[in-house]
């Protein structure tokens, strides 16, 4: 009994004596240097560029980059102060400023250069090619043909000669006209292996001057024409 006594004592003292040295305090004896923050520190930093409170999600742009860039060069150069510029508000000024340039610029082109000048022979030669390919019957492509030789414009007479081919294929039933039909679907319509060799070679002839607009004079007209009369005199079917 006195045994288990005695241990618990032990015991005791030991957890005791670990309290009391987990409880002292250690003392730092290491030299601490006192550092004060110089004057004028708020001033330096109450730029907007350090006020934290600002919701700019987009960020600062690169004309506002470049205005504070240079009013910051100014304001070294000269030493005032640039606090009081609004960069927003200058920045909608060379928006405007640059808006009022390309306007300028727009105005004097169209003074220059008229919209209808630019645009209406185009669009009236472009619409006149539509109507007459897609009314061959009723024009008289011998009238066309003539003007185009006045303005030694061969390469549209020959479109006027192959246009003209076609219209008399059509009349003399060898072909069924329609504006949408190419070359091949002619071919086919053709069944005198004579008549359909004539056509090819005058297909050829208008594909070659026309679309791979080659330069073509007036000997080189004369020579092709000839393919084209010999096309027109073919007999009519039936």
């Amino acid at each position: 009994m006195n045994s288990k006594k005695t241990k618990y004592t032990i015991a005791l003292g030991l957890l005791t004596s670990f309290l009391a040295k987990a409880q002292e305090v250690v003392q730092d004896s290491s030299k601490i240097d006192i550092i004060s923050f110089k004057e004028g520190l708020a001033e330096r930093y109450s730029g907007d560029e350090f006020n934290y409170n600002i919701n700019d999600t987009g960020g600062v742009n690169l004309i506002q980059r470049v205005l504070r860039k240079f009013f910051g060069w100014l304001s070294d150069l000269f030493g005032f102060d640039v606090s009081f510029v609004n960069y927003k508000t200058l920045e909608y000024i060379i928006y405007g400023l640059l808006g009022c340039g390309a306007l300028y610029l727009l105005i004097k082109f169209l003074l220059e250069n008229p919209v209808s000048s630019v645009f209406k022979t185009e669009t009236k030669t472009i619409d006149g090619f539509n109507y007459i390919e897609e009314n061959i019957e009723t024009i008289d492509f011998d009238s066309l043909i003539t003007d185009a030789l006045k303005d030694n414009n061969y390469r549209l007479a020959t479109r006027f000669l192959y246009l003209k081919s076609l219209k008399t294929l059509s009349t003399k039933g060898i072909i069924e006209w329609h504006y949408d039909k190419t070359n091949n679907d002619y071919l086919q319509e053709i069944k005198d292996n004579q008549v359909k060799s004539l056509f090819k070679r005058a297909s050829y002839i208008y594909d070659y001057v026309w679309y791979g607009e080659f330069p073509i004079d007036e000997a080189n007209y004369n020579k092709n024409k000839a393919d084209f009369h010999q096309l027109a005199k073919v007999k009519s079917n039936g």
